[in-house]
């Protein structure tokens, strides 16, 4: 720990002093969670793109990959299954299947649905890439005492599970 401020303590510092009515406290762990998730988002997504994958590729190939054999969801399941919309869905669907990652057939149960399954390839790309995202989460959370890093996800769950 240093004892100089960090960027969040000297904004706190600015609104004391501009506003001195106002609680500032929750800016200490808004603020600072808010650019945690943004600079661990940057060292995540640079994983990804070392295995030509943007985020959404990566969370969507990694979802088939989750599913177990054949690695197969409709395009609603995978929407269910990550933070991409159904319209989102539908043009990561089509850059992925252009690579050859997965492909697209009707579904055997609804002849109007639509099922995705990863190809060869794109199972053989998500297992090097998660392998790469496991260790590259180890080396970030190795960061923390283990028994930080435990309390961190026992407080992170509690919160997220209050929150709407």
């Amino acid at each position: 720990m240093t004892d100089t401020p960090d960027h969040v303590a000297r904004i706190q510092e600015e609104w004391r002093r501009e506003r001195p009515d106002l609680d500032v406290a929750p800016q200490g762990v808004i603020g600072r969670l808010h650019r945690v998730a943004a600079l661990l988002t940057d060292e995540l997504v640079a994983v990804y793109r070392e295995h030509g994958l943007g985020e959404g590729d990566f969370d969507v190939l990694a979802t088939l990959r989750r599913a177990g054999a054949p690695y197969e969801r409709t395009p609603g399941e995978l929407a269910e299954h990550t933070m991409i919309t159904t319209g989102g869905m539908t043009k990561r669907i089509d850059r992925l299947e252009a690579a050859g990652l997965v492909t697209r057939r009707s579904s055997e149960r609804d002849g109007r649905g639509r099922v995705v399954a990863l190809t060869e390839l794109g199972r053989e790309r998500i297992d090097a890439a998660v392998t790469a995202h496991l260790a590259n989460e180890r080396r970030l959370l190795d960061q923390l005492d283990p028994a930080d890093a435990a309390e961190l996800e026992r407080i992170l769950t509690l919160w997220l599970a209050r929150l709407p």
